[in-house]
């Protein structure tokens, strides 16, 4: 009989069996790689696209799912990945006896209604910045004349999906946050419903993220690095995320600070998956700024580099409420998008034109560290779908951040790919990080 990476037999792990069926649901794609990771693994898998651009990304590597309402019968474990607003549905397939990893009505409003997000993290004890919110572009302007300063402007509801609408002012005096507000008066009113102006801070951006299991959080905790700009050196427009630098780590006075103190009510909400918490750290403090309680993308290929406990195994236990003793690997990991045009914008006709099916050629015969973005597999070449240009993820791991860095770019080496981008910093800011953070007395 087959062993797990902890040595157990399969069937001895609290009566796991070695084959679960596992159905992933997504609103854009972007469980492939997890859904693959499990399939590799053993078990059955099948995934529900509901975007109707992005429904071929991943075919020949993924079973699909058509109506995934259908297949719930059928699923051992359902996973919602990106799908924030499915909080309530996942909550009621909670209640009616089903194994769930994914969010609650709770959990969706700490990431979706910044204000909310805010006031949870002031209730537990948490240092937050000021900030105001407001529901009309007038009454922001206004507030910004009377008091001038250096702001962030922060979109809510579905308009914080638009990476590019956030604004991190530059100016002390706030002139071009006043100017950005003008704009977005004419040209955004009717998509940004409400916004929240942040005081500025400057400092170290990390993020603290951990399971949680619907009672407490699994250990290790992870400290992550995003490199959210197109551009090396936090230039250009917002992505998301170009990469990512990370580690596994116990418990530490950032966790402790900060996410640590939301496990009473993430207990009482009963959530299971994953929550990151975004900050700024200084001198003075850390300060949070906002919740992802959901997977990250492309966090959570960057984690797989990371596990060495079985991916299927794992969500199934938090899924089931259990203790899990997670293993992973020691040092550091560092994860690299490989982008194609129109990334990161969408532009059907951009795409068509430059990057539609477009095959990914390996010069070796090698996949160590390469996970799936927006591809799908032909006969048994890897080819460009959807319409985004977010192709790959290239992983890599080390004892040192550089080590993690030059295994990841060497992986880049290997592939080949028309009109392929990525960014060649990703980890090289931790080596300043590192050392505000250590002596500010926060990884420990």
């Amino acid at each position: 009989m087959e062993k797990n990476g902890n040595g157990k037999k399969e069937t001895d792990i609290k009566g796991v069996n070695r084959s679960m069926k596992f159905l992933f649901v997504s609103q854009e794609a972007l469980a492939g790689d997890l859904a693959w990771q499990v399939k590799k693994e053993g078990h059955k898998s099948k995934y529900f696209i509901e975007d109707k651009e992005q429904k071929d990304v991943c075919d020949g590597f993924v079973d699909k799912s058509e109506d995934w309402k259908a297949d719930i019968d059928w699923a051992d474990v359902i996973v919602f990945d990106d799908t924030l607003g499915f909080g309530k549905v996942a909550e009621k397939l909670r209640k009616d006896g089903k194994l769930v990893v994914g969010g609650t009505a709770y959990t969706d409003r700490l990431e979706d209604d910044r204000e909310f997000g805010q006031e949870e993290m002031k209730s537990v004890g948490m240092n937050i910045l000021p900030n105001w919110n407001f529901t009309d572009f007038d009454g922001a302007i206004k507030f910004l004349k009377e008091n001038p300063g250096r702001y962030v402007i922060k979109p809510n509801g579905l308009a914080a999906n638009e990476k590019e609408l956030l604004y991190v002012g530059q100016d002390d005096d706030g002139i071009d946050v006043l100017q950005v507000l003008e704009h977005y008066k004419k040209t955004w009113a009717k998509k940004i419903k409400s916004f929240q102006l942040q005081k500025f801070a400057s400092g170290v951006e990390v993020a603290v993220g951990a399971f949680f299991n619907g009672r407490d959080f699994i250990k290790p905790i992870y400290v992550n690095f995003e490199h959210k700009r197109l551009f090396p050196g936090e230039l250009g427009p917002g992505t998301g995320e170009m990469g990512t630098a990370a580690f596994f780590s116990p418990p530490n006075f950032l966790f402790n600070a900060t996410l640590a103190k939301m496990k009473n009510k993430l207990a009482e909400q009963g959530y299971v998956g994953y929550i990151d918490l975004n900050c700024i750290a200084n001198a003075n403090g850390i300060y949070p700024l906002e919740f992802t309680a959901r997977f990250g993308f492309p966090t959570v290929s960057l984690q797989m580099e990371g596990f060495m406990s079985p991916w299927g195994e794992f969500l199934h236990a938090i899924a089931s409420g259990q203790d899990y003793e997670l293993k992973t690997k020691k040092g550091f990991q560092i994860c690299i998008v490989v982008a194609v045009p129109p990334f990161p914008f969408y532009d059907k006709e951009s795409f068509e034109k430059y990057s539609k099916e477009a095959v990914v050629i390996f010069k070796k015969d090698k996949m160590d560290g390469v996970h799936l973005g927006d591809v799908k597999l032909v006969e048994t070449e890897m080819v460009l779908a959807g319409m985004s240009g977010y192709a790959l993820i290239i992983t890599g791991a080390g004892n040192t951040m550089e080590a993690a860095r030059n295994q990841a770019y060497r992986r880049i080496e290997n592939i080949m790919l028309p009109n392929m981008f990525y960014r060649t910093d990703i980890g090289l800011r931790w080596i300043h990080d590192s050392d505000k953070l250590h002596t500010w007395g926060y990884l420990y």
